[in-house]
């Protein structure tokens, strides 16, 4: 016959022979209730026949040896040896790191029954559609039951593995130390509010923060509809210090102290000794840095002559001013990293400080993105390209993602960063956990400055990217926190690229923050990591503002009007950022419980 692993038109009608008259392709029958294929029956000598055994779904080889003339228990029916394979279990003995999947075959069982399980937090769930009976069955001891500890995993792995077959598919993890990387803080600055919090519940209300430029600067603008920050950063620090800083370094350092201090962190505890100045580094992502710093220097050279531009004109204007800054307020030593990705510098300098802590580089990282980025020739150029809003229903309605009537994106300034830590490091020192950054993903589009792909196939390739680094599912997804510009091309390729990797009408909300705060910019990624990872945190997803009508085309479950509670199923959200030039930067982050 041709082997199937599904014998349940097999035909066993057993009966009993000797181990010599035992070919190739018999059943064996053992206990009454596991069987195993001959591979092969050989003479060990004059009165002894060797077996090679392999269970009837598959698993190592063992052998036996019989007397000849001993009685066996053998199935009416032969399986084709060629066909039952051959599978190489995995020992116990093996570290386990969360989002590993384990199958576990009852391979020696006529029904072949399979079992899945995930690692989350440090148990072994079932998964969806694998079989597994009720508490207290008989079959509860088999490892089918309730989430399982590592130590019950191990012990199930432990069991004879030529009938129960366990094989570890571990997360990918090339040439780390297998670190977990924690968020144990959180700071922003927004158009929203001057802190995390604040910007939080900007969000949950559904607030606006987008309004009309009234300066003398903006009067010939086209477009004159922006996103300021909340507060002025100049006005939060030291005068001296601040004269020596871009607007976007102040946003950062500000946004720094604040996830410094929300992770449990004094200012100075770097220069006190309690952490090691060595193991903790800054990644933080931006587009133009102090570029606006260059523009007033020119005006001022040309107005006023050279004896006024300030001396710390160069150093403002370098983009990795922002991560030095930050890097000299907190004493961070490990590195000072700066990522320029157009609007995906956030979300991508986040994914750069994961790997630096899983790595082993650091045991703490700063990160996240900054940008100041309101200044007439970005926003005429915007303009020019008729990429902006015109908001002509007026500022509040001016920024419609995923809207039947999107017509445009709003410009934005602030910063949002995370302090991320190895699990070891925060529970050492009992941090509190907001959640998991459980990997991410990058790509480029390879296809325009300005345009995405249409087919979107950047995008998919980093949402694929991100949940293999994660060591996720699609169907373990319970949130997107999108990136939705609220332009037409870009908003459909987004809802596309959704689309292709979690089904035609994905089943899990999605949320824009830019309609409430525009685009940040190389920002963007920071403060809507901020975001993603309160909502795990407090299991809400904020409504996303100026979507009155949902484009019902783009396939997606767009939250609206008011918050929603996170789906009870899964555990995993994303954060999206793309931007020009193709980069695309996607997020993973996943909910935790408490130790």
């Amino acid at each position: 016959m041709t082997y199937t692993p599904d014998m349940s038109q097999f035909s066993e009608n057993p009966h009993i022979c000797t181990c010599g008259e035992l070919v190739p392709g018999d059943v064996l029958v053992v206990d009454g209730a596991k069987r195993f294929a001959v591979l092969d029956a050989s003479p060990a000598d004059e009165e002894h026949v060797r077996l090679t055994l392999r269970a009837v779904h598959g698993g190592p080889d063992f052998h036996a040896v019989h007397l000849r003339t001993g009685p066996v228990e053998v199935a009416g029916e032969r399986v084709d040896p060629q066909c039952v394979p051959l599978i190489v279990p995995t020992g116990p003995g093996v570290d386990f790191w969360d989002g590993d999947r384990m199958s576990v075959l009852d391979a020696a069982q006529l029904e072949g029954a399979e079992r899945h399980f995930v690692r989350r937090e440090g148990m072994w769930h079932p998964e969806p559609g694998s079989r597994h009976p009720e508490p207290g069955t008989a079959e509860e001891d088999s490892g089918t039951g309730s989430p399982l500890p590592d130590d019950a995993m191990r012990a199930l792995m432990a069991r004879d593995p030529r009938a129960i077959v366990c094989r570890l598919d571990p997360v990918p993890r090339p040439g780390r130390s297998g670190r977990r990387v924690v968020v144990t803080g959180v700071g922003a600055i927004s158009p929203l509010g001057g802190d995390a919090a604040t910007t939080w519940q900007g969000l949950l209300d559904g607030r606006s923060g987008l309004q009309r430029l009234d300066g003398e600067e903006f009067e010939s603008l086209g477009v004159r509809i922006a996103a300021p920050a909340a507060v002025e950063p100049a006005e939060r620090l030291p005068r001296a210090r601040a004269r020596t800083m871009s607007r976007s370094a102040q946003f950062a350092v500000l946004a720094a102290r604040e996830a410094w201090a929300d992770a449990g962190f004094a200012q100075d505890e770097v220069t006190e000794g309690t952490l090691d100045a060595r193991r903790v580094g800054v990644s933080i992502g931006t587009i133009i840095g102090g570029a606006p710093v260059m523009v007033d220097a020119d005006r001022t050279l040309a107005e006023r002559g050279q004896r006024h531009v300030s001396p710390h004109t160069a150093p403002m204007i370098v983009p990795s001013g922002a991560a030095a800054q930050v890097a000299i307020d907190t004493g961070a030593r490990a590195e000072a990293r700066t990522v320029v990705s157009a609007c995906a510098s956030g979300t991508e300098a986040i994914g750069q400080a994961i790997d630096r802590i899983r790595d082993g580089h650091a045991d703490v990282m700063v990160a996240g993105g900054t940008e100041a980025v309101i200044i007439p020739a970005i926003m005429a150029s915007f303009t020019s390209m008729r990429a902006l809003s015109p908001g002509t229903d007026g500022p509040e309605k001016a920024s419609r993602p995923f809207d039947t009537a999107r017509d445009g994106f709003v410009v934005g300034e602030g910063a949002g960063l995370l302090v991320l830590e190895s699990e070891d490091h925060a529970r050492a020192r009992g941090a509190r956990i907001y959640c998991e950054a459980a990997g991410w993903g990058i790509s480029a589009d390879a296809f325009h400055m300005a345009t995405p792909r249409p087919d979107a196939g950047g995008v998919i390739d980093a949402l694929h990217k991100a949940l293999d680094d994660a060591g996720a599912k699609p169907d373990e997804v319970m949130h997107i926190n999108a990136h939705a510009t609220a332009t037409g091309s870009g908003d459909a390729a987004e809802a596309l690229a959704l689309r292709a990797v979690f089904g035609e009408r994905p089943a899990m909300p999605v949320t824009a923050p830019k309609g409430a705060m525009g685009h940040l910019q190389g920002a963007a990624g920071g403060v809507e990591a901020v975001a993603a990872v309160l909502t795990l945190h407090h299991g809400v997803v904020p409504p996303t503002v100026g979507c009155e009508e949902p484009d019902d085309s783009l396939g997606l479950d767009v939250v609206t009007g008011a918050p929603r509670p996170l789906p009870e199923s899964g555990d995993v959200a994303l954060s999206n950022s793309f931007g020009f030039g193709g980069h695309n930067a996607v997020l993973a982050l996943r909910r935790t419980h408490p130790a």
